[in-house]
């Protein structure tokens, strides 16, 4: 029996959902006396029950990562960067553990190109009844290029990126949220400030033993990738590997 790769978009609710987003004048993050659904909260990091669940056989969350409608990764704090980071992984994991989901995805778009529709920084918790992600993956989209490393904890550029020509890693083994917190907020202050672009996507998954992100800088989808399923990678990875141990790592 072939297993399920395909996820149903519901149009009707995608439809509630642009409907309300037209005539709403607030920030449904920022409106937060008007949420419902609050599944979990710690300071002013939210998760909440996705208000319009536009994919079929899911359980979508919304973790909303602070009430400041204008700050993103690149302007937080580093304890509050490491809190964000421990409070999803946190509940990611407990979604995976349960046993009602065959996978769980947790991510994050921002930005215009990154599949977001709300500029309010939040990530997403989705459990997934029909569909293993791990099925699609493999070991060497997380091979790459050593920027940086502090005892079993790595973060490299991807020699063999999954989709995009320049992706990023942090690989911890064991789970270490810190080094993981950190060195996602230095790479996406290099996407956004130095690699001059408006939109990443973060993606993690728990792989043979390790908990794993990956960072993508998002640009408009190559037809190599969407028509072929061929990905493409950089002539330039070591160059943007020195630039950023230059930049954040003293070397």
């Amino acid at each position: 029996m072939t297993a399920n790769r395909h996820l149903y978009f519901l149009s009707d609710i995608g439809k509630e959902k642009l409907i309300y987003q037209e005539r709403e004048y607030l920030c449904p993050f920022c409106n937060r006396e008007e949420l419902s659904d609050i599944l979990d909260e710690e300071a002013s990091i939210l998760l909440v029950k996705n208000k319009f669940p536009t994919l079929a056989n899911t359980f979508q969350t919304v973790l909303i990562e602070t009430n400041d409608c204008f700050a993103n990764i690149s302007t937080y704090d580093t304890l509050h960067m490491r809190k964000i980071i421990t409070f999803g992984i946190n509940h990611w994991l407990k979604m995976e553990e349960s046993g009602d989901f065959k996978s769980v995805i947790f991510y994050k778009n921002h930005g215009p190109l990154s599949g977001g529709s709300i500029n309010h920084a939040h990530m997403q918790i989705v459990g997934l009844k029909d569909i293993d992600y791990k099925l699609n993956l493999k070991d060497d989209i997380f091979d790459g290029i050593e920027i940086y490393k502090e005892e079993n904890c790595l973060l490299n550029i991807s020699t063999k990126p999954n989709a995009c020509s320049t992706e990023f890693n942090i690989i911890t083994t064991p789970r270490h949220d810190n080094f993981m917190a950190d060195n996602i907020q230095k790479i996406v202050n290099y996407i956004l400030n130095q690699f001059k672009c408006s939109s990443f996507n973060l993606f993690f998954y728990q792989w043979k033993k390790s908990i794993i992100c990956k960072i993508v800088p998002r640009y408009v989808a190559s037809p190599f990738l969407v028509g072929f399923s061929i990905p493409q990678t950089s002539n330039r990875l070591n160059n943007i590997a020195e630039e950023i141990q230059k930049t954040y790592y003293d070397f």
